[in-house]
């Protein structure tokens, strides 16, 4: 079965049916996937975290054993609760993808154990994917793809997640926020975090434009924007000194992979928008791209691609979960991180 409007997908999540036993969530982004994953096993499993009722696989754990995935659907809960197996596929190899769709098939008709729950979270599956096949075509499997958020999403994602800390933003603070940010959903919602603590959590205020200057900055201006526009323009040097002069500014490495993926992220909104018919520069406007940056930043969007993109995704939230690894070298990490970038622009021709 296929789950693909909005309205269905929340019903599902909120309320899952009983008649399902597995859901594979797949996307682009990953970050959108990652969400609806939490948000559904949070209600198959009372702790989706807990070892004795939960099993947690990658593709790496099936690759090399294609017994594992069933056997793991086959045994009971050891602790009487329902069991959920979870299973996060990060490549798009052949081998983990035909297994899993064999799993999915004997578990969603109940040959394993029919109180068991699967959930497989994996990246954007095209439609050869056996996996994918095999979610819409099981009566007893939901496939839930997740599409990249419009602006409409992003403010919804705002307004529920600082209301969490008793904040808000006004209309005209929310059109500015929302149009400064990226559009990959663990990226957006990191900022919108970090914008809750500037804020002042449980502090109930109603932030203006005017107070969302300090915090905003002028990011188009900013070092770590120019090193992040320098790195995708394919100026290695350039990017380089940018992030040493950011560093030095004491904006520290995870800031600076944050601003890589949030100028990716205004590129892969811009060239959607135009493969949808819009011109350009309207759609660069439309992205939050500044003016003073617009002629640089459309000479990269005539040559970077969707698919591109998609390549370099990965990368970047290695790089931003490497960050926050304590005691990592997190300024070598970024600048490692624009050496990737910068490479593959010049291979594009920048």
């Amino acid at each position: 079965m296929i789950l693909s409007k909005r309205p269905d997908i929340e019903r599902f999540l909120k309320s899952p049916d009983a008649a399902i036993r597995a859901a594979v969530i797949y996307g682009r982004d990953l970050g959108v996937v990652r969400d609806r994953g939490h948000q559904l096993a949070a209600r198959i499993a009372k702790d989706p975290d807990d070892p004795f009722d939960v099993a947690q696989l990658t593709d790496g754990d099936i690759d090399g054993d294609a017994g594992r995935l069933e056997g793991e659907l086959a045994a009971q809960s050891l602790m009487g609760g329902r069991r959920l197996v979870r299973l996060r596929l990060t490549t798009d190899k052949a081998g983990p993808d035909k297994v899993a769709a064999e799993a999915l098939t004997r578990h969603a008709a109940g040959e394993l154990n029919p109180d068991a729950f699967l959930i497989v979270e994996a990246g954007n599956l095209g439609r050869d994917s056996a996996l994918r096949k095999a979610a819409e075509k099981a009566p007893g499997a939901a496939a839930i793809p997740c599409y990249e958020d419009e602006p409409g999403d992003v403010a919804r994602l705002v307004r529920e997640t600082l209301a969490k800390d008793n904040v808000s933003l006004n209309a005209d603070a929310l059109s500015l926020f929302v149009a400064r940010m990226p559009k990959e959903r663990g990226v957006a919602r990191a900022e919108i975090e970090r914008l809750a603590l500037y804020l002042g959590p449980g502090s109930n205020t109603v932030a203006t434009p005017a107070d969302l200057e300090p915090f905003l900055g002028v990011e188009p201006e900013a070092s770590l924007a120019d090193a992040a526009s320098d790195a995708f323009g394919g100026r290695l040097a350039d990017a380089q000194a940018g992030l040493r002069r950011a560093a030095q500014e004491g904006e520290a490495g995870p800031a600076a992979v944050r601003a890589i993926g949030m100028h990716l992220g205004r590129l892969r909104r811009t060239l959607t928008l135009a493969k949808s018919g819009a011109g350009l520069q309207e759609a660069a406007k439309a992205s939050g791209v500044f003016w003073k940056q617009e002629r640089e930043f459309l000479r990269q969007a005539r040559t970077w691609t969707l698919d591109e993109l998609d390549r370099l995704q990965p990368d970047v939230l290695a790089a931003d979960k490497a960050c926050k690894t304590a005691g990592s070298p997190d300024q070598l990490i970024a600048e490692r991180l624009a050496l990737t970038v910068a490479g593959r622009a010049r291979r594009l021709g920048l």
